[in-house]
C-alpha cells in the first residue's frame, strides 16, 4: 500500500501533458513543410536503412555520391512508419521539396517545441566523452528524462538528426558539436541553441584546414554565438578551459554572448578547480574539487589525467544546468570506456589474457600524448602500441608525428606498430642509429594498412601480461583490427 501511495503522489511535471509519441504525421507535415500520405507517428529518427527499426522515421538523403530512396522499400520492410521523400512513394510517406533540408526543420522544430536544459559541447579533444559523461549525470537524476546525440553524430547532419530525436518531454538535451572548417560550428550552434555551452580544450586537429591553434580556438569559439538563458532572453553560460593558452581568447569570445563565464583547470584562476587527484583502486582517480562555494569529492572511474580535467567541465556543465551534482559524481564512478574511445577489454592470448586499450576512433597530437601517458601507467608485462596516423595535420604533420617519439619514450613502450604513409616522420626518429631522442633504440614496425598491422602484431605475438594500445584516426581503420583482436570478426 505504501507503493502504491508513493505512486499516487508522485510530483507531476511541467511537460506530463505532452504527447508520448515521437512525431505524428500532422507535426511532421508542419514542421517540415510538406504534405503526410496517410495518418501515422513514430517514435524515432534514422537515416540509415541499415540501423532502421520499427517505428523508426527514414529520411531518404541524398547526397553526391548515394541516393536515399533507394533504400526507402528496405526501410519500411524493416518496419519504418513512414519515410521522408522528395517524390510520391508507395507506403506511409511524407513528401518534401529537399530532405536535407526538411531534416533541418524538423531539428530546429523539435528544438523549438522543447524546454529542456540544453547542453551544447566541442572542444579539439574529449568532446564525445565530456557529451557522454554529461548526459549520464542528467540522465540519472532525471530519471531517464536526458536525451542526448549519439555515437560521433556532431556535424551538419548529425546535429539536427539529433535534435528531431529529441523527445518533446526532454528534460535535458546534450549536444556535440564538430567542425573541421571556420564557419561549421556558428551554423550548428544557431540550431541547438544551449543554455551551457562547453569547450573542452583547443589542440591541432584539423590544423590543416585552419592553419592555426588561433583560428582553431576562434572556429570552437562559435559555439557560443548560439548560446541563450534558459528563459529565451540573452545570455547563457559559457565553460571554458583555464589551463588553455587560449583562455584569454575564449573568454573574450564568450563575454560577447554569454551571461556568464565559468572557467575549469588547475589553474588558480579556475572557477571549478582541482585541488587533489589520488589514484584510486581499480585505475581511476580520486578527485576533490573547488566549486567556489563548496567542495566536492568524487571518483572518476576513467583512467588518465585528461579524464581528471575532464570530470572538471563535467561539473561545471551539471551545475550550470541545474542538474544534481551527487548524481553527477556517481555517473562520473561508473563511466567505462566507449568503443573506439578507451574502452579496455582483456582478450585471450598465449597463457592467459593481455590488455586491450581500444582508442581507435580519433588521434590527434594532444590525444596521443595524453593516451600514452596513460598506457605507461598501466600496470603490464609488456607496452606495445599500435599507432595509426594522424590526419588534418597538413604541413605540421611531419613534425607533430616525429614528436611522437618523446611520448613513447617516457611510457616505456616496448615495442610500436606504425600504421600509415604519415607516420614515416616518427618512423625516421625511431630508427636513429644513436637513439638520442630516446634514450633507447625502441624496437618498432612501420605498416602501411591496418590488415599488414594485424600480421605484424601476429608475428611479434602478444603474450599473458601484455598492454596493447591500439590508437589512430578513424580512417586508418584500426577499428578492424580491435574488432579482430576482440573475435568480433574473423
Amino acid at each position: 500500500m505504501n507503493a502504491f501511495r508513493s505512486i499516487l503522489e508522485w510530483p507531476a511535471a511541467a511537460n506530463d501533458d505532452r504527447p508520448l509519441v515521437l512525431w505524428d504525421s500532422d507535426a511532421l507535415a508542419y514542421a517540415m513543410q510538406g504534405h503526410a500520405a496517410g495518418e501515422f507517428v513514430v517514435s524515432g529518427v534514422e537515416i540509415d536503412s541499415r540501423d532502421v527499426v520499427p517505428g523508426d522515421l527514414f529520411f531518404a538523403l541524398t547526397g553526391e555520391s548515394t541516393d536515399g530512396h533507394r533504400f526507402v522499400e528496405g526501410a519500411l520492410a524493416k518496419g519504418a512508419a513512414a519515410a521522408v521523400t522528395d517524390r510520391e512513394i508507395d507506403g506511409p510517406h511524407a513528401c518534401v521539396t529537399d530532405t536535407t533540408a526538411a531534416l533541418v526543420a524538423l531539428g530546429q522544430a523539435a528544438r523549438s517545441r522543447s524546454d529542456a536544459r540544453i547542453i551544447g559541447v566541442t572542444g579539439s579533444v574529449g568532446k564525445t566523452g565530456v557529451k557522454e559523461a554529461i548526459f549520464a549525470a542528467l540522465d540519472r537524476s532525471s530519471r531517464g528524462a536526458a536525451h542526448r546525440s549519439v555515437k560521433s553524430y556532431n556535424n551538419h547532419v548529425g546535429v539536427p538528426l539529433s535534435l528531431a530525436r529529441m523527445p518533446s518531454r526532454a528534460r535535458f538535451g546534450i549536444f556535440e558539436m564538430g567542425m573541421n572548417h571556420a564557419g561549421e560550428i556558428a551554423a550548428l550552434t544557431r540550431q541547438v541553441r544551449p543554455h551551457v555551452a562547453v569547450i573542452t580544450t583547443i589542440a591541432p586537429a584539423h590544423i590543416e584546414m585552419l592553419g592555426s591553434e588561433e583560428a582553431i580556438a576562434d572556429a570552437k569559439g562559435e559555439i557560443f554565438e548560439g548560446l541563450e538563458a534558459a528563459n529565451g532572453e540573452p545570455g547563457g553560460v559559457a565553460i571554458i578551459p583555464a589551463d588553455s593558452p587560449h583562455y584569454d581568447r575564449l573568454k573574450a569570445k564568450a563575454q560577447l554572448h554569454a551571461g556568464s563565464v565559468v572557467s575549469f583547470g588547475r589553474a588558480p584562476h579556475a572557477d571549478v578547480r582541482l585541488l587533489d587527484a589520488v589514484a584510486a583502486p581499480g585505475g581511476g582517480t580520486l578527485v576533490t574539487a573547488d566549486l567556489g562555494d563548496r567542495r566536492l569529492c568524487y571518483t572518476v572511474a576513467e583512467p588518465g589525467d585528461h579524464w581528471v580535467t575532464n570530470s572538471l567541465a563535467v561539473m561545471a556543465a551539471v551545475r550550470a544546468a541545474g542538474g544534481d551534482l551527487g548524481a553527477a559524481g556517481v555517473a562520473l564512478a561508473e563511466m567505462t570506456g566507449m568503443a573506439g574511445r578507451g574502452a579496455r577489454t582483456d582478450i585471450t592470448v598465449e597463457g592467459g589474457t593481455a590488455l586491450l586499450i581500444d582508442e581507435s576512433y580519433n588521434a590527434n597530437p594532444a590525444s596521443m600524448r595524453a593516451t600514452l601517458a596513460q598506457l605507461g601507467k598501466t600496470p603490464a608485462r609488456r607496452r606495445i602500441a599500435v599507432l595509426g596516423a594522424m590526419k588534418e595535420l597538413g604541413v605540421h604533420g611531419p613534425e607533430f608525428h616525429a614528436a611522437l617519439a618523446k611520448p613513447l619514450a617516457e611510457a616505456g613502450i616496448d615495442y610500436a606498430i606504425l600504421v600509415g604513409d604519415e607516420m614515416a616522420a616518427l618512423a625516421g626518429e625511431l630508427g636513429k642509429d644513436t637513439g638520442a631522442a630516446l634514450g633507447k633504440v625502441l624496437p618498432f614496425a612501420h605498416c602501411q594498412s591496418a590488415s599488414e598491422a594485424r600480421e605484424t602484431l601476429d608475428r611479434f605475438g602478444l603474450e599473458r601480461g601484455d598492454a596493447l594500445l591500439v590508437k589512430g584516426s578513424n580512417s586508418v581503420g584500426l577499428g578492424a583490427l580491435v574488432a579482430a583482436l576482440t573475435g568480433k570478426i574473423g
